[in-house]
């Protein structure tokens, strides 16, 4: 893993499309507001579908509070395919400022999703 960044590294590196958005929260929460351009990989498939990011040159993921996607980013950096660089969102979905999209792509204000934000963190995993 990389380390972590804050909202305004991810909201740049998003405007120069040279990151994958990893979301690992549940389908559900997932569709009830995310971060523009992310996709949805729930924590607990993330072992069967890590090859899914061999070839990318950058990933960060993105859950509630910036507890779990750590371990997330550990699981893909672990990866002997992955050969890029991968970061953790440190705030969390909660520290999220800017927009959020609906799996209806309806753009939705962040402060009308918080309350999705606060669940789904996932299992802690020792990675």
């Amino acid at each position: 893993m990389d380390g972590e960044i804050d909202a305004d590294e991810l909201r740049s590196k998003l405007d120069e499309e040279t990151v994958r958005v990893v979301d690992i929260r549940s389908p559900g929460a997932f569709e009830r507001g995310h971060i523009p351009e992310s996709e949805n990989v729930p924590f607990p498939s993330l072992v069967d579908e890590v090859e899914r990011f061999e070839g990318d040159d950058e990933v960060v993921t993105v859950c509630p509070k910036g507890k779990s996607s750590v371990q997330a980013a550990r699981l893909i950096a672990s990866y002997e395919g992955f050969d890029g660089d991968v970061v953790s969102f440190e705030p969390g979905l909660n520290g999220w400022d800017g927009p959020l999209e609906r799996a209806e792509d309806e753009e939705t204000p962040a402060d009308t999703a918080a309350a999705d934000r606060d669940s789904d963190e996932g299992p802690a995993a020792p990675f």
